[in-house]
């Protein structure tokens, strides 16, 4: 079953590019046969826009078998002939570019300002970025170390890369994983989240058309349980990398590590945006409102938890509470919409759950609520400011994914940085100070991934993005991701053409 719903065409222009199906193996759409279908929700209506059959567990083998078949001829490409095809293929999706931007607003409820400022063309240049750092895979250069061999280092592909992307950031997610993996020579199936796989689909159409060859990108939409599972244990999958919560991560790597796979994992967050008394406090809380709010707060760099030194505390909540109350919700594809609804009914559910448990303990100063009216039907929920959590409650060790900021006071700089250290996740952090040694001890002592001074959620793709202890390990984007995707080969050479070395003497002889 491939049924778009009665969506209209201005929301949804690419609706009939998947008539055929929400698999893409081999170079061509398919349907998925677990028997089971599954539809894509506008959260902004609860309307059903599409819906289709599922990947198992042989769509899984299906597209593994696309992808290690058209290996050898991808990864024997010279690297000038991948960069062009990434040239080719960024041109095609920026052809394109308010076909994916309508479809990532419809799928995920992101206001249609976003997708086409930040995620589009977010996707077009890390695809440009790779076009070109295609053509840097080098090793070492060659040397003499021993004395007597030249020895140098290759990069090589890795094969066949199984990839499981996330629903908050789709079309972005999907370029992260088959980007890099695909300029350094691998090949890739990739199993985006059943709630949102329309922009995955369009981002392999898009590969295809652009000429990059059939198997190279694979999509296998389907459950977690049936198909991400298959995938992440498939044998002929030689690496796994996988985005979303810390939870889900574990058991990724649980069945990863039974074949011996490659693994990188991108996991939860709960980062902290760090006030200091010194700091320009109208842009902090414009920083806070701003990096608490994007994408509904569904973003994993998202700043969570504010630590806000006491002498400003008091005016950074009142204001901070002010400039969330004119933060306008609406519908998505309307021009005036700031926030648009949580990705799903139950993603709503569960961050309202977070917030209603910490009225226990803590201070609701602005939201909490779920909207009523023309918001009925959608997945919305007011942005939220919590203040005088405890550091040891669940607001604030918790990652909540929604519009909820929490704000906490402290006294000395020495407490402001272990506060802003104090829960199991290490992926994004900011700092705000006039005081570049401050500032500078921030960037040393936060144990984070990534740590921005005075800004907070800026991403480019020459810098490498990951986290630290339960965020997970690896870097997506810049060149550092190559050390992910690629395998590295010592290759050494004898200089002296002598037929008994002297080291054979350890084995047999003497000298």
């Amino acid at each position: 079953m491939h049924t778009p719903g009665s969506t209209p065409q201005d929301r949804f222009p690419a609706a009939e590019r998947f008539a055929d199906g929400a698999q893409f193996i081999a170079g061509r759409p398919a349907k998925g046969t677990s028997g089971h279908t599954h539809s894509v929700v506008d959260p902004a209506t609860g309307d059903e826009v599409y819906t289709y059959d599922l990947a198992g567990a042989d769509d899984v083998d299906a597209a593994v078998a696309a992808a290690r078949e058209a290996f050898p001829a991808w990864a024997a490409a010279t690297p000038g002939g991948r960069s062009d095809a990434l040239h080719r293929f960024a041109a095609v999706v920026a052809e394109r570019a308010e076909d994916f931007a309508r479809a990532e607003s419809l799928q995920c409820g992101k206001p249609l300002k976003l997708t086409r400022e930040f995620d589009v063309p977010g996707t077009i240049d890390n695809i440009a970025f790779f076009a070109g750092a295609a053509r840097h895979l080098a090793g070492r250069s060659a040397g003499e170390y021993s004395g007597d061999h030249t020895s140098y280092v290759r990069r090589e592909p890795i094969g066949v890369v199984g990839s499981i992307a996330p629903w908050n950031y789709p079309l972005q997610m999907a370029a992260w994983k088959i980007l890099p993996a695909i300029a350094a020579g691998n090949t890739i199936v990739l199993k985006p989240a059943e709630l949102t796989p329309l922009t995955s689909l369009l981002f392999a159409q898009a590969a295809t058309d652009a000429g990059i060859p059939d198997g190279v990108i694979n999509i296998v939409t389907g459950t977690g349980k049936e198909a991400g599972e298959h995938l992440v244990g498939h044998p002929d999958v030689a690496m796994t990398s996988f985005t979303g919560s810390t939870a889900v991560g574990k058991r990724v790597a649980e069945i990863a590590t039974t074949t011996v796979k490659r693994l990188h994992l991108e996991l939860g967050g709960k980062a902290p945006f760090v006030v200091f008394d010194d700091a320009d406090l109208d842009a902090a809380v414009n920083g806070a409102v701003a990096g608490a709010l994007i994408n509904t707060g569904q973003d994993c760099t998202a700043a969570t938890r504010a630590y806000v030194q006491r002498p400003l505390y008091d005016a950074f909540v009142e204001r901070t509470a002010a400039l969330m109350e004119t933060v306008r919700l609406g519908d998505p594809f309307a021009p005036g919409t700031d926030l648009g609804p949580l990705v799903s009914h139950a993603q709503r559910d569960r961050v309202a759950g977070f917030v209603e448990r910490a009225r226990a303990y803590a201070r609701v100063v602005t939201g909490g609520e779920t909207p009523l009216g023309d918001f009925a039907r959608g997945a919305y929920y007011l942005p939220t400011l919590i203040a005088d959590a405890p550091q040891d409650s669940e607001v604030v060790q918790s990652e909540i994914f929604g519009p909820v900021l929490v704000v906490l006071p402290f006294d000395t700089d020495d407490e402001g940085i272990a506060l802003a250290n104090d829960t199991p996740y290490g992926l994004a952090a900011s700092a705000w100070s006039r005081d570049v040694y401050r500032t500078g001890r921030a960037t040393r002592e936060i144990k984070a991934g990534c740590v921005w001074i005075n800004d907070h959620i800026p991403i480019i793709s020459e810098m490498p993005h990951g986290g630290y202890k339960a965020s997970g390990f690896g870097k997506d984007m810049s060149a550092y991701s190559f050390e992910e995707y690629t395998q590295i080969k010592h290759v050494m050479f004898d200089n002296t053409a002598v037929v008994r070395k002297d080291w054979h003497r350890t084995v047999f002889g003497d000298r």
